[in-house]
C-alpha cells in the first residue's frame, strides 16, 4: 500500500519547482517507461499494476488500479510511472563546432519541444540545444511528446547567444527571405536554431546568425510551424552531410 507521503511526493513531481529541489522527475505511460528501460535510462522508482509487471518482468512495486489513479498525472491512469534521476549535462566547450546541432531559442510549448526531440532523433543529429526559456526537458508532456526520443538525444540546456558566440559552425536561421534550404551547399558541421513560432529568433540570437535558410512555398499557407520547418531542413541537412552518427 502506498502512504499518504509517498503518494504526495509523486505528485508533487508534476512541477518544476518540485522537480529542480528533488532532482527527479516523473515518467508514466508504457510505451515511454519501456523505451527508456530499453536505452537503458536509470530510473529510480517504478510503479505498475500486476498486469504491467507480469508483462514485462521488470522490477517494480506493485501497486493497484485504485492506487495508480491516485499518482498519475493523466485523466486515465496508466499501468505504470516511473521516477528518474534529474540530469542537466553541460555543454562541452566547443561542441558546436562538430556535428550537426538544433537549437530551440524560446519555444515554451512542451509538445513542439518534444516533437522537436523525435525530429533530431529521426535524423541522428549530434545535439539539441535548449535556451533556458525553453518548455523544461522533464516535464511530462514534453518526455511523453518526444516518444522515447528523450532517452536517446543528447540534450544541453544554456544561453544561446552565449553558446553560440564564436562558434566556428555555421549558424542557420530561418526566414521566409534566406536562401533556398534545397540549394545549400554541403556542410557536415552547422547549428540550425529554431525560434518560436509567435517570436521567432530572439535579437541576440539574430545578431549571430551566419546566414537565414527558407522552405520554397508553392501555396497559400502563411507558414509552417516550427517541427514542421525543422524536419524540413533537417533532411536536407542529413543529406549534405551524409549519414550520420551522433558525436559528443
Amino acid at each position: 500500500m502506498l502512504t499518504k507521503a509517498t503518494v504526495t511526493r509523486l505528485r508533487d513531481l508534476r512541477g518544476k519547482q518540485h522537480r529542480e529541489a528533488a532532482g527527479q522527475f516523473v515518467v508514466e505511460g508504457a510505451k515511454v517507461v519501456g523505451e527508456l528501460l530499453t536505452a537503458g535510462h536509470p530510473l529510480l522508482e517504478i510503479y505498475a499494476t500486476p498486469e504491467w509487471v507480469d508483462k514485462t518482468g521488470a522490477p517494480a512495486t506493485r501497486v493497484t488500479a485504485a492506487e495508480m489513479a491516485r499518482i498519475s498525472h493523466f485523466p486515465t491512469p496508466s499501468p505504470v510511472l516511473a521516477i528518474g534521476r534529474l540530469v542537466r549535462e553541460p555543454l562541452p566547450a566547443g561542441a558546436l563546432n562538430h556535428g550537426l546541432t538544433l537549437a530551440l531559442d524560446g519555444i515554451q510549448d512542451a509538445g513542439n519541444v518534444g516533437t522537436l526531440l523525435r525530429i533530431a532523433d529521426w535524423f541522428a543529429l549530434d545535439r539539441v540545444l535548449l535556451s533556458p526559456d525553453c518548455a523544461d526537458l522533464y516535464s511530462q508532456k514534453v518526455i511523453n511528446a518526444s516518444m522515447g526520443s528523450f532517452a536517446r538525444v543528447r540534450v544541453h540546456t544554456a544561453p544561446l547567444a552565449a553558446a553560440l558566440a564564436g562558434c566556428a559552425a555555421p549558424v542557420l536561421g530561418c526566414d521566409l527571405a534566406g536562401e533556398n534550404i534545397h540549394t545549400l551547399p554541403p556542410r557536415r558541421d552547422a547549428v540550425l536554431v529554431i525560434g518560436s513560432e509567435g517570436l521567432g529568433l530572439s535579437p541576440a540570437v539574430r545578431q549571430l546568425v551566419t546566414y537565414y535558410v527558407t522552405i520554397p512555398r508553392h501555396g497559400g499557407a502563411e507558414s509552417l510551424n516550427a517541427a514542421a520547418a525543422a524536419a524540413i531542413i533537417c533532411d536536407n541537412l542529413r543529406r549534405l552531410a551524409g549519414g550520420g552518427t551522433r558525436g559528443k
